[in-house]
C-alpha cells in the first residue's frame, strides 16, 4: 500500500501544532496499522525534540528518535539545499516501513518568520505530502483569523505545496464566527483556546525561580498552574482573589499570608491551590513552618532567594508544553480535537484506506467509538483509588460515558483537583451518606434476602459497601453498568450481583474474561 503523509505547518509560532498533529496521529491510528512521525527540521542533535518526543511517546508509534528526525536548524543555514535533500532521503528511509506518516513541520525557533513557511512548504512539496495549515486564532477576530490563513495558503501555492486543509487553534473569538470566516475553497475546522494546554506545571515554575521544595508532597508538583497571583497584600484581601489551581508568590517572611492560604486551600468549598512560593530568601519562623507541617497539607510549598518581581517575571514567562509527562494534557488535547474536527472528512480528504488487520489499539478506538454512540451510565465504586479518578477523567474528557464515582463526595472532589483532573461532571455519591438511596436500597436487600433471615440493620451495613450499593444503582436502573476491580477482588465484585441481579434462569455458572492487548 502507498505511504499516505500529511505536513502540519503553520505560519507563526504559538499555534499550538503540537495539539494538532497528536491529534491527527491518533485519529491514523483508527484506520491504519503502522503510523510513523518525522521531523524534518530539529533544534539540535544534542536536544531532543519535545513535540517528536511527545508523538513518538504513543503507543502506535514503533520507531526510533534517530528514524524521525531529518536535519537540524544550523544545517538549514549553512546549506537549505543540500539540507532539503537529506530531509528527502531520510524521509522516504523512514516512510517503507509505515501506512501512514505524520509530519511535524518547523517551529519558528532559530529560522526567519519571513521564510520559515515558505522552506517549509518546499519541504512538503518534495516530499508529495499535502499541507495540514495551523493558523492562530489566539487574541485575533474572526476577520484577522481569515486573513492570516488566507496570506499563508497563498504562500503554501506559491510554492506548489498542496493544502488539503485548515485549523485555526487557540481562538478566542466565538467558533462559530471563525468557522464562517474560513468557509471556502479547503475544508477549515476550529479549536478553542484551552488555558490548560499552555499551563505551566508547578515544577516547571520551581524550576524557573531557581526554587527547591520545602514542604508538601513531591507527587504535586507536576499539577498545572492555572494562575500566578502575588500575595503581597494582607489576608483578607488576598482571599477573594484565590482561584483553583494559583500558585501564590508571597514574602517568605509573611507567615500571616502563609497560614492564610494554607488554611484556605484546606477549608472545605475554598480554591483549591496549585503551591506556593516563599520569596525573597526567608523562610517562616520554626515555630510557623512546625504549625504548617503538623496540619498535614500536602500542597507543594517552594521556597525561593529571588525578589518577588524577578520571581513574578521568570513565573510569567513559563509556559506550559503538551508532553508525555501529563496525561491529564495529552487527554484534553485529544478530547478537544476529537470534539472539533471532523475526523473522517479529513481522512477522506487524505485518502486513508482501511487495513484488514485489527491492531490492539484498532479495537480499542472501536470500543470508545462505539460507547461514544450508545453513551451509557457507569458507576465506579472505587473512588478511592487514583487510577480510577484518572480513568474517570480521560473518559469524561472523551466523552466517552456518563459517570457516577462512589465514595466520601468532598474527598474525591479534593483529590482529583490535587490530581489536576476536572470531574465537575461526574456524580459523586456517599453510600454511608445517602440517607435516601442508602434506606430504600436497604429495604429492597432486606426483603431480598429475608430467606436468609436478613434483618434491616443488617442490610443497612452491608449496602453501604460500595460494590453492594454500585450494584443496587444497575438493579434498579440507577446506572447501566457498573466497573470495580482496581481495589477489590474478583469476589467481592460478582457477589452482590449473584445476590441481588442474579443470573439468567438456566445459568448456574458465571465466568470471567480478560481482554489482551499484545
Amino acid at each position: 500500500m502507498t505511504t499516505r503523509s500529511i505536513y502540519v505547518s503553520a505560519p507563526e509560532g504559538e499555534t499550538g501544532k503540537s495539539t494538532v498533529a497528536l491529534g491527527l496521529l491518533d485519529l491514523l491510528t483508527r484506520r491504519v496499522q503502522r503510523v510513523g512521525v518525522y521531523r524534518p527540521v530539529a533544534r539540535s542533535t544534542d536536544q531532543r525534540d519535545y513535540v517528536l518526543e511527545l508523538l513518538l511517546g504513543h503507543d502506535a508509534v514503533d520507531l526510533t528518535y534517530e528514524e524521525c528526525v531529518g536535519v537540524t536548524y544550523d544545517d538549514v543555514h549553512a546549506d537549505p539545499d543540500a539540507a532539503l535533500a537529506t530531509i528527502v532521503s531520510r524521509y522516504h528511509a523512514m516512510a517503507r516501513s509505515c501506512d501512514a506518516v505524520v509530519i511535524v513541520g518547523s517551529d519558528y525557533t532559530d529560522v526567519a518568520g519571513a521564510t520559515e513557511l515558505s522552506f517549509n512548504a518546499r519541504v512538503a512539496a518534495n516530499l508529495g505530502s499535502p499541507v495540514l495549515l495551523v493558523v492562530s486564532g489566539n487574541g485575533r477576530s474572526a476577520g484577522e483569523v481569515r486573513h492570516a490563513m488566507d496570506v499563508a495558503l497563498a504562500e503554501l501555492h506559491a510554492h506548489h505545496a498542496q493544502t488539503i486543509g485548515v485549523i485555526a487553534n487557540r481562538c478566542t473569538a466565538a467558533l462559530g464566527e471563525v468557522r464562517r470566516a474560513l468557509e471556502g475553497s479547503v475544508p477549515a475546522w476550529a479549536l478553542p483556546e484551552e488555558p490548560f494546554l499552555v499551563a505551566p506545571t508547578v515544577g516547571a515554575l520551581m524550576e524557573a525561580v531557581d526554587g527547591r521544595l520545602a514542604m508538601g508532597d513531591p507527587e504535586l508538583l507536576s499539577r498545572e498552574a492555572l494562575e500566578v497571583l502575588i500575595g503581597a497584600m494582607s489576608v483578607e484581601h488576598l482571599l477573594p482573589r484565590l482561584s483553583d489551581g494559583a500558585v501564590v508568590i508571597t514574602p517568605g517572611d509573611r507567615s500571616d499570608v502563609l497560614l492564610g492560604l494554607i488554611m484556605a486551600h484546606a477549608a472545605p468549598g475554598s480554591p483549591s491551590l496549585a503551591g506556593i512560593v516563599l520569596n525573597g530568601g526567608f523562610y517562616p519562623p520554626p515555630a510557623v513552618a512546625r504549625l504548617v507541617e503538623g496540619l498535614g497539607q500536602r500542597l507543594p510549598v517552594i521556597r525561593t532567594n529571588l525578589g518577588t518581581f524577578r520571581s513574578a517575571s521568570a513565573a510569567a514567562a513559563t509556559r506550559g508544553r503538551l508532553t508525555t509527562d501529563s496525561q491529564r494534557k495529552v487527554d484534553t488535547a485529544l478530547a478537544l480535537f476529537e470534539k472539533h474536527v471532523d475526523g473522517e472528512a479529513l481522512l477522506a480528504a487524505l485518502d486513508v484506506p482501511r487495513v484488514e488487520v485489527v491492531t490492539p489499539l484498532m479495537f480499542e478506538y472501536g470500543l470508545l467509538d462505539r460507547a461514544r454512540g450508545d453513551r451509557q451510565h457507569i458507576v465506579l465504586p472505587e473512588g478511592k483509588d487514583d487510577r480510577i479518578l484518572r480513568a474517570a477523567f480521560t473518559l469524561l474528557q472523551r466523552e466517552v460515558a456518563d459517570l457516577t464515582i462512589l465514595g466520601e463526595e468532598d474527598a474525591i472532589r479534593a483529590r482529583g483537583t490535587e490530581l489536576g483532573l476536572d470531574l465537575s461532571a461526574a456524580k459523586v455519591i456517599d453510600p454511608k451518606s445517602s440517607s435516601e438511596l442508602s434506606e430504600h436500597f436497604a429495604q429492597e436487600y432486606a426483603r431480598l434476602r429475608e430467606h436468609k433471615g436478613m434483618t434491616v440493620d443488617r442490610a443497612r451495613e452491608i449496602v453501604s459497601s460500595v460494590s453492594y450499593f454500585g450494584t443496587r444503582m444497575v438493579e434498579l436502573g440507577l446506572a447501566d453498568g457498573m466497573v470495580s476491580g482496581a481495589m477489590h477482588t474478583t469476589a467481592h465484585t460478582i457477589r452482590p450481583s449473584f445476590e441481588i441481579i442474579k443470573t439468567r434462569p438456566g445459568v448456574d455458572v458465571v465466568s470471567s474474561v480478560f481482554l489482551m492487548a499484545l
